[in-house]
């Protein structure tokens, strides 16, 4: 889009002004509000990937590659106890390990909330029991009996790509990258200046 400054009586006599197009667009007080993204805003837009020592995929997208149907990750179940709609007890999660499904999700397959979902903030054992906590209550009511499908966490680390999915082919970070701390640290003195190692 272009704005431009024009002589009402000559229009041939104008300016531009602005150049760009329009973004965000809000209601607001009975009128619409535009949002004006100038020619720079294309440098907003991130380009390429972001080093970092975690994973940047999503377990089971494209870059992850994952096939969560793989017998082990994925417990479908009913609905037993459910608390506040965010804890769900059940009775027994037989061949899961403590832990298992952190980081996972919890999706909802029947009943009112069915097709709502929500990340998964603890998984534990108390008592007799397996305790699948969320890290918000869903949008809905869940009951017991409405069937639910508890899928495997990944906490992106690279130990949990290799050792609990077998995938460390299609890890995408970089876990070897130096951290914060070796970067901001100070040099030292040091007798040797042998082109080896820097000490900290």
């Amino acid at each position: 889009m272009r704005a431009w400054l024009v002589n009402w009586t000559e229009v041939a006599a104008r300016q531009l002004q602005f150049r760009g197009t329009i973004g965000e667009i809000k209601r607001a007080g009975g009128a619409f509000e535009a949002e004006l993204r100038g020619l720079t805003e294309a440098l907003n837009v991130p380009l390429g990937r972001v080093y970092q020592k975690s994973c940047t995929a999503v377990l089971g997208d494209r870059a992850c590659a994952f096939d969560l149907a793989t017998p082990g990750y994925v417990s479908e179940r009913a609905a037993e106890e459910v608390t506040d709609r965010r804890v769900f007890r059940f009775a027994d999660l037989a061949g899961f390990a403590p832990d298992w499904f952190r980081h996972g999700v919890l999706k909802v397959q029947s009943g009112a909330a069915s097709g709502l979902q929500g990340l998964i903030k603890r998984d534990l054992v108390e008592g007799d029991a397996r305790v699948i906590e969320l890290w918000h209550p869903l949008g809905a009511e869940v009951i017991t009996g409405d069937l639910l499908r508890i899928e495997a966490g990944c906490d992106k680390r690279m130990a949990t790509c290799q050792f609990k999915f077998n995938n460390l082919l299609n890890f995408q970070g970089f876990p070897d990258i130096p951290g914060d701390d070796w970067t901001i640290s100070d040099p030292t003195r040091s007798p040797r200046l042998d082109g080896g190692s820097r000490r900290v």
